[in-house]
C-alpha cells in the first residue's frame, strides 16, 4: 500500500509538473517574442493570409508557384523525403513534375527547369524559390493576367531577397503572389 500511495504522488507531481507549470512557462516565454510566439504572419487588409516561414500551395496559372511539398503543405507534418537521388521510385517522381512543369510551360526545354521547382526540400514546407525559379514562370504568369512580362520581370528582382553574407538569392512565394496581386 506504501508503494501504491508513493506512485499516485509522484504520477499527481508529474502531471502537474508536465502538464501545467511546464506548458504555463512554455507560454509565458512565448509572450515576450514577436507576435507573442504566433510565429511570423504575413496580413493582407488586416487578415493574415500565411506565415513567413511555412509555404503554401499555389497551383493555378496565374499565381507564381513553389516547390513542390512532400507533406503537401501540411505545417503540422513536417517531413522531407528518405529517398536519395539514384532511388527509382524518386527519379520517377521527379521526372513526373519535370513533365507536368513543361506541360504548363511550353516554351521551356528540360534544362531550363531549376531544381528547386521540381524537388521537394528537407521539411517539405520551404516558402522560398530561386530567381531563376520565378523567372521561368513569368511568361505563364503574364499571360494569365495579361500582364507585360517586363513588369512582372521588374516584381520578381524587386521581390528577391539577398544574402546578408552568404547564401543564395531567394523568392517568398506568398509575399510575391501578394505583391503580384496588388499590381493594376
Amino acid at each position: 500500500m506504501k508503494n501504491i500511495i508513493a506512485i499516485i504522488k509522484f504520477t499527481v507531481l508529474t502531471v502537474i509538473l508536465l502538464a501545467v507549470i511546464y506548458p504555463a512557462v512554455i507560454w509565458g516565454i512565448a509572450q515576450l517574442a514577436p507576435n507573442q510566439g504566433k510565429g511570423e504572419t504575413i496580413s493582407v487588409i488586416g487578415k493574415v493570409v500565411g506565415y513567413q516561414k511555412i509555404g503554401q500551395k499555389f497551383d493555378k496559372a496565374n499565381y507564381f508557384w513553389g516547390r513542390p511539398s512532400a507533406v503537401d503543405y501540411n505545417a503540422t507534418g513536417s517531413a522531407g523525403s528518405n529517398k536519395g537521388a539514384s532511388n527509382a521510385d524518386y527519379l520517377a517522381q521527379v521526372q513526373k513534375r519535370i513533365d507536368t512543369f513543361l506541360i504548363v510551360h511550353p516554351y521551356l526545354k528540360k534544362s531550363d527547369i531549376p531544381s528547386d521547382m521540381v524537388t521537394a526540400s528537407g521539411s517539405g514546407l520551404d516558402p522560398n524559390i530561386s530567381p531563376q525559379g520565378a523567372l521561368i514562370q513569368v511568361k505563364r504568369v503574364a499571360e494569365e493576367r495579361k500582364l507585360s512580362e517586363d513588369k512582372l520581370k521588374e516584381l520578381v528582382e524587386k521581390m528577391s531577397n539577398k544574402p546578408t553574407v552568404m547564401g543564395t538569392e531567394t523568392i517568398n512565394v506568398l509575399e510575391l503572389n501578394i505583391a503580384l496581386d496588388k499590381l493594376k
